[in-house]
């Protein structure tokens, strides 16, 4: 399988944000890949609060030790980007890391 880091907002309407995340790892499944949505998996009730700027940059810091490993940085845009996805897609350029970008919603 592909590896992906997984890229869509967190920040905002986080319900609305999450829900989608789950349709945008739904969506990556799909297509093969094994997607990481750190921002989904770290924030969950338990795990990491990001309101805490420490837990934040703990869950930050996670989410990317997964670029040595991953293929592409996969970027969903229906909802936007958000500065926290524009971070993922600097570094993933930086590094060059391939950055797709993708829409799951239909206009």
């Amino acid at each position: 399988m592909r590896l992906v880091i997984l890229e869509s907002p967190f920040a905002g309407d986080e319900q609305a944000n999450i829900d989608y995340a789950r349709l945008c790892v739904r969506d990556s499944l799909m297509r093969g890949e094994a997607p990481i949505a750190s921002h989904l998996l770290y924030t969950q009730p338990g795990i990491l609060d990001d309101s805490d700027p420490k837990e934040r940059r703990v869950g930050i810091a996670a989410g990317l030790a997964w670029v040595e490993v991953a293929h592409a940085t996969v970027v969903y845009t229906d909802h936007g980007k958000s500065t926290g996805m524009k971070q993922g897609i600097a570094r993933a350029h930086n590094e060059g890391r391939t950055v797709e970008y993708r829409s799951i919603e239909k206009p």
